[in-house]
């Protein structure tokens, strides 16, 4: 509850003493609205007047009290304090109902799934209470446009996910990532036969490396990360100078790709894996301007991983459309 500063004054001749008495009647602002508090009165003047001198005290009190209830209705339309911080409040409402809107909607996609798709196959998300054995990792950007579930149609407990920025792996060498560190879960202790790195069209990510000076804000978060593609943006530069820095984007967003795919065979027990056979090294791009998919896999054994420029082979290309 604030209180204003402002105070109601009446001025109270009283004929029989001659004497003039202040009535004053604090005003006190609440959520509820205005109230006043009756406070007995006091005397301004101890002594008597005449009653032509009380007629020169009202009027020079009229004038006075006119010119301070100016200041005071300017103060009143300029809340400060408690009351400034209640109107903030109060105009926040909008947005916590709107925020209340939002979760409602998802209460009911929740409870949705919970009735059709949980209860209806309470089995299998009984035994995935217990463990997972998922087969793929997926690592896709954290666009949000792009969820590998909804393209790809991932059920729970089929892929072990993580999403950053651009959907770069960084090298063995970088050193320890929230990426590298689902990889090492996914591969050492799911032991999951496949790793599938995603891309897509219009990446920010992307962009941003291929904007990005070679001297920069080293405190920049985002540019410490997608750094990690740098060895892309260099092919890129390299074969596609001669096109338009959209058409380099595009094209850096498949070659970041396969540089990923060449940085996951720097991870020894991922090498090894791949080299005996019993996990394989996927890339895919989804371009959700025209709603495609391209799925190609590294053919290890052909691939020259020794060359300087990263040369890399690749099978079992798909396309879908």
């Amino acid at each position: 509850m604030a209180i204003l500063p402002s105070i109601s004054v009446s001025l109270d001749l009283d004929p029989q003493r001659h004497t003039a008495v202040l009535l004053r009647t604090p005003t006190i602002s609440t959520p509820f609205g205005l109230h006043r508090i009756s406070v007995k009165p006091q005397k301004i003047f101890g002594f008597k007047m005449d009653s032509r001198e009380i007629e020169q005290t009202r009027m020079r009190l009229s004038t006075n009290f006119n010119s301070s209830s100016t200041l005071t209705t300017k103060a009143s339309r300029e809340p400060s304090g408690l009351t400034q911080e209640l109107d903030s409040k109060l105009q926040a409402v909008p947005e916590s109902e709107s925020g209340c809107d939002l979760f409602k909607d998802m209460k009911h996609r929740f409870l949705s799934f919970k009735k059709n798709k949980y209860m209806e196959h309470i089995e299998h998300y009984e035994k995935l209470a217990q463990s997972q054995a998922p087969k793929f990792m997926v690592i896709a950007c954290a666009d949000s446009r792009v969820c590998p579930s909804a393209i790809l149609g991932f059920q729970p407990g089929e892929a072990f996910t993580v999403r950053n920025v651009a959907n770069l792996v960084p090298p063995f060498e970088s050193g320890p990532s929230e990426t590298n560190a689902a990889l090492e879960f996914a591969v050492n202790s799911l032991e999951v036969e496949n790793v599938l790195v995603i891309g897509h069209s219009c990446c920010g990510g992307i962009r941003a490396l291929m904007s990005m000076e070679e001297e920069g804000d080293s405190s920049s978060f985002i540019r410490n990360w997608v750094v990690v593609g740098k060895n892309a943006k260099a092919s890129t530069k390299a074969v596609a100078s001669n096109l338009s820095f959209d058409q380099q984007c595009k094209h850096c967003e498949k070659e970041s790709i396969n540089r990923s795919l060449l940085n996951l065979l720097t991870y020894p027990w991922i090498e090894e894996r791949v080299r005996k056979g019993i996990l394989s090294i996927h890339g895919g791009y989804y371009d959700f301007v025209d709603c495609t998919f391209e799925k190609w896999t590294l053919d290890y054994e052909e691939s020259n991983l020794k060359e300087a420029n990263g040369g890399i082979s690749v099978k079992d290309q798909l396309f879908w459309c």
